[in-house]
């Protein structure tokens, strides 16, 4: 069992395993399912996050009108040829979109950790899947990577918008990708955890301002945010380069920054984006003019 990041490596390192195969054991000790069923049911989760993407890059439109399309349209970029950035950072980019687009149109999705954060994770999978060519159970260790260090932000701070802001849940899904990224691409664990703390830094403070309480503005662009920030942040490690700050620490920082962080600031769609005029114009189109006044 481990309880923060720095136990989570140690265990990793003292049997020469990998983080996910830590995350493996503990959930097959404390769930008292088989070796097989835990996999199994990551199998099952993986295949419902692909679906997502799948059905996301075909085109949705969520019932508020709000959100809608703007994966296919980077894809469209993308075959352009003439973007800015890295092709694998605007596909993750796309297919992180692609997910909570999804998950705006009321469809299924795989909340890694969150519903309203769960294109981070699955957007930077499916975008080095051709680079790293993983197979099926390389990428089913990848999200139990990702769960070990969600599992950890869970337990130390929190995945909650409403308790934490917007930092707990993109970020925590930014820093989860970026630690899973590393192990799938062959990082040790030390460096899976930098990543995680250089992921989690650059996402302190965010607030949760959904316009018109709906996850789909701002939240639909900040997971395409969070996944190009888990890209560059697992670089990084991958590089040699680390965070000044350990894992555990930035952690306990996130936790404190969402206990400062004021009401209006915490998913009550009452500070931020959401206040704003035009903020306030969308709510009362959909919600009427009293829901846009609260």
């Amino acid at each position: 069992m481990f309880r923060n990041v720095a136990e989570l490596v140690a265990l990793a390192e003292k049997d020469n395993i990998k983080i996910a195969e830590v995350m493996i054991r503990q959930e097959v000790e404390v769930s008292g399912r088989s070796r097989e069923e835990v996999i199994a049911q990551m199998d099952h989760h993986l295949s419902v996050m692909e679906r997502a993407v799948e059905r996301g890059l075909e085109g949705v439109v969520s019932r508020s009108g709000l959100t809608g399309g703007d994966a296919v349209r980077m894809q469209c970029y993308i075959e352009g040829g003439r973007f800015l950035s890295g092709e694998t950072i605007l596909d993750a980019v796309s297919k992180a979109m692609a997910t909570n687009e999804v998950n705006a149109a009321m469809g299924v999705i795989c909340a890694t950790p969150t519903a309203g954060a769960a294109g981070v994770v699955p957007g930077t999978l499916f975008a080095v899947k051709e680079k790293l060519r993983p197979t099926r159970m390389e990428m089913i260790e990848f999200l139990f990577t990702a769960g070990a260090f969600g599992y950890v932000v869970a337990n130390n701070a929190s995945i909650s918008g409403a308790a934490g802001g917007c930092q707990a849940e993109v970020g925590s899904a930014a820093g989860m990708a970026a630690a899973a990224l590393v192990e799938l691409a062959g990082g040790t664990p030390s460096q899976a955890a930098e990543a995680m703390a250089i992921a989690l830094k650059n996402m302190l403070g965010l607030v949760c301002d959904p316009v018109a309480g709906l996850v789909e503005v701002p939240c639909v662009k900040r997971n395409a945010m969070g996944a190009a920030n888990a890209m560059i942040a697992a670089d990084m490690a991958l590089a040699g380069i680390k965070s000044r700050i350990p894992c555990d620490e930035v952690i306990e920082a996130m936790y404190r920054i969402g206990a400062a962080m004021p009401v209006a600031l915490k998913e009550t769609a009452q500070g931020g984006v959401a206040a704003t005029p035009t903020g306030r114009a969308i709510a009362a189109r959909i919600f009427g003019a009293s829901a846009a006044s609260k």
